[in-house]
C-alpha cells in the first residue's frame, strides 16, 4: 500500500524551523495551555525534547505534592465535590505532567460518569485515579479496570444487573460509547454481554463479584460462544476490528481536527492496533506527524470551557482564586464529575452558541476587569511598560500564535492608541479584547 503522507514524522528542519509558532500548537493541544515562560522553554529546547518531556512521567515539586495532598484530603474529609473539582482543577494548572491532565479529562469524557448519581466524593476520586494510572498507558488495562469501578458500577446500575433479570446499561455502554461505537454490534450481542456482567455488584464501598447473581451459562457475543464473564466481553470488544478504529476517531477529533479524513483514520486505527493499545506509543507517533504540525489542521478545535478558562488564566492570572473558576466552568457547560450524561460532553461546534459567546466574553471582561479569578500575574504587568508595537507583538504570541496577521496586529495597535488612561489600563483593555477574539477561541 503506497504510504500515506500524513504517516511521515514533523520535520522542523525540512518545514520551517521549529518556532513558537509549532511550540504553542503542541502545548496548546497537549496541555491546557502555556505560561509564556513554558512557550520560552519549548522554543528553546525543541520539537524532540519537549514531546519526550511531554510524554514521560515528570517529577512532581514538593510545593505541588503538599497542595495535591492537602487538597485531596479536604474533599475526602468534607465530602464537598466543589472541594474535590478543586483538587483536580489545581493539579490540570500546576502538575508537572500536563499531558496526563489533559488525558484523564479526555477518558473522564469518554467513560462519562456523573456524581449527581453516584453521590460520593471518595468514588468518584478513586475513578478519577484510576483513569489518570493510565491515562497515557494500557487501555485494555483501563477498559478492564472500568469495568469494575464502583462509581461506574453505580453509574450503570451494575446491583441491578442479576442472574434471572439482566440490566444491560454497562454491556450496552461499553459497546456504543466505551469500545466500539453504534453499529459495530447487535441488540443480542448487548443482551448475552448483560448476563456475563450479572453479578458484578458494588458491596462496602468495592467490586464484588456476586457469584450467586452471576449467569455461569453459555453467552453467544460476537459470533463467539463459551462461558464468558464479564472480563471475557471485555477482551472480545478489544478484539474487534471496530475498536482501535473508534479510538482513533476520537482521539483524531480531540488532538488534530474535527473531521479527521477516514484515511487517516484507518492508518491510526492500524497503529494502536500494532501498538496493542499502548496509548504512550500511539500518542508520540500522533504528535510526532506532520498531519498534526499541518497548516490546516491549526486553529481548528474550537476551545472547550476548560481549555478556555485553564490555558487563560494559566497565561493571565497568579495567583488563582478556584471557587469561582468551579462556577465559571459549571456556567460554560463544562463541569467536572458532571457530565451531562452517559455521552458526556460532545463537544466541538456545541461548545458554541449566541449565548456561551457572550458568557465566553464575559469571562474575559471579568478576568480583566476584577480579581475575582485572581489578579493579573507580575510577567504581565511588565508588558505594560513595552512600547505599543512590542506590547501587541508579545500579546499575539502568547495568545494568537498562529492566528498572528497584519490585519489582528493593526487592529490591537488601533485600540491600544484609542484607549485613554494609564499604560496597565491600556494593557488590561488590549487583553480584554485579544480574549474576546474570536480567533482567540480555536486551538
Amino acid at each position: 500500500m503506497k504510504a500515506n503522507p500524513a504517516l511521515v514524522p514533523y520535520d522542523s528542519a525540512a518545514n520551517g524551523a521549529w518556532t513558537a509558532r509549532e511550540a504553542a500548537h503542541l502545548l496548546n493541544r497537549a496541555q491546557f495551555g502555556f505560561t509564556p515562560a513554558e512557550l520560552d522553554r519549548a522554543t528553546n529546547d525543541g520539537f524532540e525534547v519537549t514531546l519526550q518531556r511531554l510524554l514521560d512521567p515528570q517529577p512532581e515539586s514538593l510545593e505541588f505534592l503538599q497542595a495535591d495532598a492537602s487538597l485531596r484530603q479536604a474533599a475526602i474529609n468534607t465530602g464537598n465535590l466543589d472541594h474535590l473539582k478543586i483538587w483536580w482543577l489545581y493539579r490540570m494548572r500546576f502538575s508537572a505532567n500536563p499531558l496526563t491532565e489533559k488525558l484523564t479529562l479526555f477518558w473522564h469524557n469518554h467513560f462519562a460518569t456523573s456524581n449527581a448519581k453516584v453521590n460520593s466524593v471518595p468514588y468518584m476520586l478513586a475513578q478519577n485515579e484510576l483513569i489518570r494510572t493510565n491515562a497515557a498507558g494500557d487501555f485494555k488495562a483501563l477498559l478492564h479496570g472500568i469495568s469494575r469501578d464502583t462509581a461506574m458500577l453505580i453509574w450503570l446500575d451494575g446491583n441491578a444487573n442479576r442472574k434471572r433479570h439482566p440490566n444491560e446499561n454497562f454491556a450496552r455502554e461499553i459497546m456504543e460509547l466505551f469500545a466500539l461505537g453504534v453499529g459495530n454490534y447487535t441488540e443480542r450481542d448487548i443482551q448475552e454481554a448483560a448476563r456475563a456482567f450479572t453479578g458484578w455488584h458494588v458491596r462496602d464501598g468495592e467490586f464484588w463479584r456476586n457469584r450467586q447473581q452471576h449467569d455461569d451459562s453459555i453467552k453467544t457475543v460476537f459470533g463467539q460462544t463459551g462461558l464468558f464473564d464479564g472480563n471475557d466481553i471485555v477482551d472480545l470488544c478489544l478484539a474487534q476490528p471496530a475498536c482501535p478504529r473508534f479510538l482513533a476517531l476520537k482521539l483524531a477529533r480531540t488532538f488534530v481536527c474535527p473531521e479527521p479524513p477516514e484515511e487517516m483514520l484507518a492508518i491510526l486505527a492500524t497503529r494502536i492496533r500494532e501498538a496493542d493499545f499502548q496509548l504512550k506509543t500511539v500518542l508520540q507517533e500522533l504528535f510526532s506527524s506532520q498531519w498534526f504540525f499541518a497548516r490546516e489542521n491549526r486553529r481548528r478545535v474550537i476551545k472547550s470551557p476548560l481549555d478556555l478558562v485553564q490555558g487563560t488564566l494559566r497565561m493571565v492570572t497568579d495567583p488563582i482564586r478556584w471557587p469561582g473558576v468551579v462556577r465559571l466552568l459549571a456556567d460554560l457547560g463544562q463541569d467536572v464529575f458532571s457530565p451531562p450524561s452517559v455521552k458526556g460532553w460532545e463537544g466541538g461546534r456545541l461548545w458554541i452558541s449566541s449565548s456561551s459567546l457572550l458568557q465566553r466574553a464575559n469571562f474575559a471582561t471579568e478576568l480583566i476587569s476584577t480579581d475575582q479569578y485572581g489578579p493579573l500575574s507580575p510577567r504581565l504587568r511588565l508588558l505594560a511598560n513595552e512600547r505599543a508595537d512590542a506590547l501587541v507583538a508579545q500579546l499575539q504570541r502568547w495568545l494568537l500564535s498562529d492566528a498572528i496577521d497584519d490585519k489582528i496586529s493593526a487592529e490591537l495597535l488601533k485600540f491600544f492608541h484609542a484607549t485613554e488612561g494609564t499604560s496597565e489600563q491600556k494593557l488590561r483593555g488590549l487583553l480584554q479584547l485579544a480574549l474576546s477574539l474570536p480567533e482567540y477561541q480555536l486551538q
